[in-house]
């Protein structure tokens, strides 16, 4: 197994990155240029709560070369604290699908919800605003924030969540989520395997294994946000429960310049495993 810690041999993967499905900058056609151009072997796209930019993404794959992974990047909850999962190699995907009909309609409730609050705070951002965006992708926090950015409001986007939406700020809204547990089943459901995404400090040996033990497939290791400490110790621990390893940049556009595609140089060979991890919930499931 690769260590973690130290930038392996290529060829590379990159096994999180965002589209115009949701909060991302690139369109599904953009993204897979890019990842061409950056000799990227797979790439996945795991849209925030949505499947709707994998059929244009699968097809600008086909055509460049370029194996493409059906992912997504699920908001679930454990407790009080909120847990993203990645979603990797889904192949059946109506019964997600279906769930994900109640998140969307309660991602435009949200939205609605802030920019009201937001009037209140004297700044007359509207929906509309909001919804261009957003460009038909599904909506979230970043769009209001470029709304209020577009609006002359805040400074940036930084400026936008630190005074007004971030998580305490006044115009913050919670988000329906779904639990830990059933975000796992719906994955393993869809053919895929379930991926703790940047768990940071969070990711230790406790909440690890106590998430393994709901059925939990393995933990993004490699992440932009994620030093050298967390790299070692969520390696470790994927090694010790038997865990698969992930990693991607989290790429959602031109705003990450410092944050390229691809730039976690995640080897193919994690990738390899996941498929072998989520052949068996298939077998499992048939």
């Amino acid at each position: 197994m690769t260590d973690a810690a130290a930038a392996p041999a290529g060829p590379y993967v990159d096994l999180h990155a965002h589209t115009t499905a949701s909060d991302g900058r690139a369109t599904p056609e953009e993204l897979i240029a890019l990842a061409s151009a950056a000799d990227l072997q797979s790439i996945a796209v795991t849209d925030h709560d949505t499947l709707d930019g994998l059929p244009a993404a699968q097809a600008a794959a086909d055509a460049a070369g370029i194996r493409l992974v059906h992912g997504i990047e699920l908001s679930t909850i454990d407790g009080t604290r909120e847990i993203h999962l990645l979603g990797l190699h889904l192949t059946t995907t109506d019964v997600l699908a279906g769930r994900l009909v109640a998140v969307q309609e309660a991602r435009v409730d949200r939205a609605e919800a802030m920019v009201a609050k937001l009037n209140t705070l004297g700044m007359p951002v509207t929906m509309e605003m909001v919804q261009r965006e957003a460009a038909g992708g599904a909506v979230g926090r970043p769009h209001v924030a470029r709304a209020l950015l577009a609006g002359g409001w805040v400074r940036d986007m930084r400026d936008a969540f630190d005074r007004y939406l971030g998580d305490g700020k006044p115009a913050n809204v919670g988000k329906l989520r779904l639990e830990l547990e059933e975000g796992i089943a719906l994955i393993h459901e869809a053919g895929g395997v379930a991926v703790w995404a940047h768990p940071q400090g969070e990711g230790n040996r406790d909440r690890i294994a106590r998430f393994a033990a709901l059925g939990l497939d393995g933990v993004e290791v490699r992440h932009p946000s994620h030093g050298s400490e967390d790299l070692a110790r969520l390696a470790t621990l994927c090694d010790h429960f038997g865990l698969v390893k992930s990693g991607g940049s989290d790429w959602h556009g031109a705003l990450d310049g410092f944050r390229p595609l691809g730039c976690m140089h995640v080897p193919a060979p994690w990738m390899d495993e996941q498929i072998t991890r989520a052949m068996q919930w298939r077998t499992a499931l048939a």
